[in-house]
């Protein structure tokens, strides 16, 4: 019998975004081939904006979908920058 365990990932971090901080919620998907994170994040009406980052061929943490509000654009790289942070800071600790 085969078991495999698969680490939940998943955190929460404060980012600054056009003059605001805001709470972002990270969840490692686990399953496909490609490395997903399910992000989640209220908007200034208090609605929820969900969407996912993928991480592309240069190594950077993208949007799926490019139809984001313009203040979530500008946050892309400070996404990307903080999923980084956290995939490292985990992996420092199971050494």
């Amino acid at each position: 019998m085969y078991l495999q365990i698969t680490k939940n990932i998943q955190f929460t971090r404060n980012l600054k975004v056009n003059g605001l901080v805001r709470e972002f919620n990270f969840r490692k998907i686990s399953g496909p081939p490609e490395e997903l994170f399910h992000v989640d994040v209220v908007d200034d009406r208090g609605n929820r904006i969900m969407f996912r980052m993928q991480k592309t061929n240069d190594g950077h943490w993208r949007f799926l979908h490019p139809n984001m509000p313009g203040w979530l654009l500008e946050a892309e790289g400070g996404l990307d920058k903080i999923i980084e942070e956290e995939l490292q800071a985990d992996t420092s600790t199971l050494l």
